[in-house]
């Protein structure tokens, strides 16, 4: 099975995920971004289902984010 064959979540779908307590590229969010706001590029992972999102807006210099299904929503 292929990434993306049985996912949740769609590419171009507008998601909000929760970011807190995450290190991505040496950045690590603060426990208040809860609710970013982005757009689902691709699922990249079936086990754990991980995908690829896009953010609305940058966070120091961060535009693309892993996050996990479960730090996921729509």
């Amino acid at each position: 099975m292929s990434p993306g064959e049985n996912a949740m979540f769609e590419p171009n779908q507008r998601v909000k995920v929760n970011l807190s307590d995450m290190t991505v590229q040496n950045v690590r969010f603060s426990q208040n971004v809860q609710q970013a706001l982005g757009t689902i590029v691709k699922q990249i992972s079936d086990d754990p289902p991980v995908y690829l999102v896009e953010l609305l807006f940058s966070f120091k210099g961060i535009k693309r984010v892993e996050v996990p299904e479960d730090r996921i929503s729509a």
